[in-house]
């Protein structure tokens, strides 16, 4: 028994350690490539250090001002997200109805429903009501598409928060929008930190909803503008990709570098309530 545990044990380390290397590699390829003067498609220590392609790039077409409309896409939806999936959890979380599973369960199949089979309707709405090649309406959209498993992990965590603690501040006058927002939503901080970091990096790397939904190359995110290192005949400038690559993900990881102390601290319930 125990040595046919050791070999299970020992086929899923060499499982992980196969999946290791195979996300290694392109991050490899990005990081050794970004430096590389004459990069291509193979993973190799370049000769001599450069950053030229980083000079090329950073100028205002090709990263500055799609980075911005990034983050204006981006930050705009995943704010949106997390208010109202906020407050649509609230009442599914602390008030029983028998609504409230097959609300639970609508939500999870829309979870289930890709973006490409609902973008042709999405698009004649969005002509319809001139919201198409605008950035509020990317934005809407963005906000629309993650807000059903945004809503059903902020339930979730929003169960964790005791009752009780919002039962003494009613008794205290606090209406249920502010027990929401002075009393349940501070104590599921690491909740909060995950909808956001989910919402944002979701959004972040969408490629197909802003390419059919703005028109203006001006308005064109990162994840779109990438497309243009991809040349005609098949010539792709390796190096530059790599370095846009590199900026690209910085945003990123600044979050979850932001969050990080927030995920890893846990609820803090116990002194809220021993108090």
């Amino acid at each position: 028994m125990p040595r046919a545990r050791v070999s299970r044990r020992l086929a899923a380390d060499v499982c992980l350690l196969v999946a290791a290397v195979a996300f290694a590699l392109p991050l490899a390829w990005v990081l050794l490539s970004s430096v590389d003067a004459h990069a291509d498609l193979r993973v190799k220590v370049p000769h001599g250090l450069t950053l030229g392609n980083f000079h090329a790039i950073l100028t205002p077409d090709i990263t500055y001002t799609p980075l911005l409309n990034s983050l204006i896409l981006c930050g705009g939806a995943t704010a949106l997200t997390v208010g109202c999936a906020a407050l649509a959890a609230y009442p599914l979380s602390r008030f029983r109805s028998r609504l409230n599973r097959p609300f639970l369960l609508s939500i999870l199949f829309a979870t289930s429903l890709p973006i490409t089979a609902i973008m042709v309707p999405v698009y004649a709405l969005f002509v319809r009501v001139n919201l198409i090649d605008t950035l509020q309406g990317t934005i809407l959209f963005f906000a629309a598409s993650q807000l059903p498993f945004a809503i059903w992990l902020m339930k979730n965590f929003m169960d964790g928060v005791p009752r009780e603690l919002e039962e003494a501040a009613w008794t205290d006058g606090a209406n249920a929008l502010q027990s929401l927002v002075r009393i349940v939503l501070p104590l599921m901080g690491p909740g909060l930190a995950v909808v956001t970091v989910f919402s944002f990096v979701m959004m972040w790397g969408s490629f197909f909803v802003p390419f059919m939904l703005l028109l203006t190359p001006d308005q064109m995110p990162a994840s779109v503008s990438v497309n243009d290192f991809f040349g005609n005949r098949g010539m792709v400038a390796y190096g530059q990709l790599a370095a846009f690559s590199v900026i690209y993900s910085t945003p990123v990881i600044s979050l979850y570098v932001l969050v990080a102390r927030r995920l890893g601290g846990g609820f803090a319930l116990g002194g809220a309530m021993k108090g």
